[in-house]
């Protein structure tokens, strides 16, 4: 049964991917700048640049009509051969991603820890204690950094505790080639101190609202009070009956969390001149990388169609409610 209903929904989201691969095909023949130009040396003496601008321009399958164009793009993108970057002296770009990638994924797996081991305990706590101090601070707190531009948040950290206090670098990355060992992983966790505390705050606003307002409808169920009234702790009631009832809206911040790691924050990068994938987008689209940009969007797509499909699965697995039909 599940397997099925894997596969129809596999089957459904065909679609969606073919249509977003058209439209970023689209958009990457409407780019402004020419590919093969950019993608040239630029010192090339002139009697060789035009043989040398006809080798490039059949090598891409430029010379071929847009319907072979766009078939040769997608069975080349599903083989793992992305295209060249034009920014990077034509090298592939999964060569390109591949170290922005691994430095995105290492800071959203923190900032993923810290935000739901604190907003797991907070939003349960909030909904238990509704109407409370604690309930009514959290909130004026979320609704705070909610309103609170990314770039705000993080240029106000490295105002207060690197130029003023000195306790953290400023930004940038460890320099690998002049520390090694110890010195190099403590270099690395203090260069990710204030852009995971930047997400992190971001992530709380709605994630402790979200958990808040799910464990609130589920106390307000009549299994609740039937609970209750079977003279159970109210530690029992919260965890094993609210809690577990709740856990399909939760599940989303979850699932999210998890495929965020691939996702860059572009704007908290960028503050922050971490060399992550979100930073390559910017560059990427600044410098006209037609190839860089549409393949990251493509990465990016496919990493939200996953999301949802499993989403639906984890749906279908812990409420009885739903039928994997």
């Amino acid at each position: 049964m599940l397997i099925r209903f894997i596969i129809k929904r596999i089957i459904i989201l065909i679609p969606v991917v073919i249509g977003i691969s058209i439209l970023l095909f689209i958009v990457s023949k409407i780019m402004p700048g020419d590919q093969v130009a950019m993608m040239l040396p630029p010192n090339l003496r002139p009697e060789i640049y035009d043989v040398t601008y006809d080798a490039m321009f059949r090598r891409l399958g430029l010379d071929r009509p847009l319907y072979e164009q766009y078939f040769r793009w997608l069975r080349e993108i599903f083989q793992g051969n992305w295209g060249f970057s034009s920014m990077f002296q034509g090298r592939p770009v999964l060569d390109v991603i591949a170290e922005p990638l691994r430095n995105t994924i290492i800071l959203n797996i923190f900032v993923n820890i810290f935000y739901l081991l604190i907003a797991l305990p907070v939003g349960i706590r909030m909904a238990v204690k509704r109407g409370s101090i604690f309930d009514n601070s959290w909130q004026v707190f979320s609704l705070a950094t909610f309103s609170m531009p990314s770039f705000f948040i993080g240029l106000s950290l490295i105002f207060i505790f690197g130029i003023n206090l000195g306790w953290l670098p400023l930004g940038g990355m460890p320099n690998a080639a002049m520390l090694e060992g110890l010195d190099y992983y403590i270099a690395w966790a203090r260069h990710l101190v204030l852009p995971v505390t930047t997400l992190v705050l971001i992530s709380l606003a709605g994630a402790i609202r979200y958990i808040r307002n799910a464990m609130i409808d589920a106390l307000s169920q009549d299994y609740i009070k039937t609970a209750r009234s079977k003279g159970l702790s109210e530690k029992v009631v919260i965890y094993s009956h609210a809690f577990r009832n709740a856990l399909i809206p939760i599940s989303t911040i979850v699932v999210g969390a998890v495929f965020a790691l691939f996702g860059g924050a572009v704007v908290t990068e960028s503050v922050f001149s971490y060399h992550g994938i979100g930073r390559l987008m910017v560059s990427a689209v600044t410098g006209r990388d037609r190839m860089l940009v549409v393949s990251l969007n493509m990465f990016y797509s496919m990493i939200n169609v996953t999301a949802v499909l499993v989403a639906d699965i984890v749906y279908g697995l812990i409420d009885p409610r739903i039928k994997l039909k």
